[in-house]
């Protein structure tokens, strides 16, 4: 069976983390998460976090399994209740390594700040980046939506530098440029 989680749901795990933690830890939603976060799609299939400082990751990490989170696949963590929470250490999403830091300024949009979790979202720019990178059907869906969505403050030319820049970085160019040039056909179709 496949679960869904909905903003609520997420805002309540995060309040539900921050009661066990005794120290600072920043986080930053990507993928179908941010864009849970953000209200532009109602649900998304697994939680996708950012944790950037690596000693705040570590903390973290012990944290979940104190509480029963165990290894579920790659960066993810899971109990028994159906979630998954995938937890990227640093600046890289799956395997795309972002430019800067997402908590450098103008690198995420705060959504919540609890009295240890600080919770915000990818900047447009890297979150777009990030899933065109993986490129699935999915993710093009997803990109898609937020281009509709925040059409009047994404601006099409900065997109397409940074993203040519962070995939002048990454060992598959050629492959990644491809999406982005199959999303600005998509774009074009869409009429933007």
């Amino acid at each position: 069976m496949e679960y869904r989680i909905d903003k609520q749901s997420l805002l309540d795990a995060m309040s539900a983390w921050n009661g066990f933690l005794k120290r600072k830890v920043r986080l930053v939603a990507c993928g179908g998460t941010a864009l849970t976060l953000l209200d532009i799609k109602a649900s998304t299939k697994d939680i996708d976090l950012l944790v950037p400082e690596t000693d705040e990751y570590d903390y973290l990490l012990k944290i979940l399994k104190d509480l029963g989170y165990r290894s579920a696949s790659g960066a993810g963590w899971a109990r028994d209740d159906g979630f998954t929470f995938d937890l990227f250490r640093g600046k890289c999403v799956h395997t795309t390594e972002l430019l800067e830091s997402p908590l450098d300024k103008g690198n995420n949009i705060p959504i919540k700040e609890f009295s240890y979790i600080y919770l915000g979202v990818l900047n447009y720019y890297d979150l777009l980046i990030s899933k065109l990178f993986r490129g699935t059907s999915v993710d093009m869906d997803d990109c898609t939506t937020l281009m509709k969505s925040k059409k009047t403050e994404i601006d099409i030319g900065r997109l397409s530098r940074r993203f040519k820049e962070t995939a002048s970085y990454d060992v598959s160019e050629n492959k990644v440029n491809n999406n982005l040039e199959h999303f600005m056909r998509l774009l074009k179709k869409e009429g933007f």
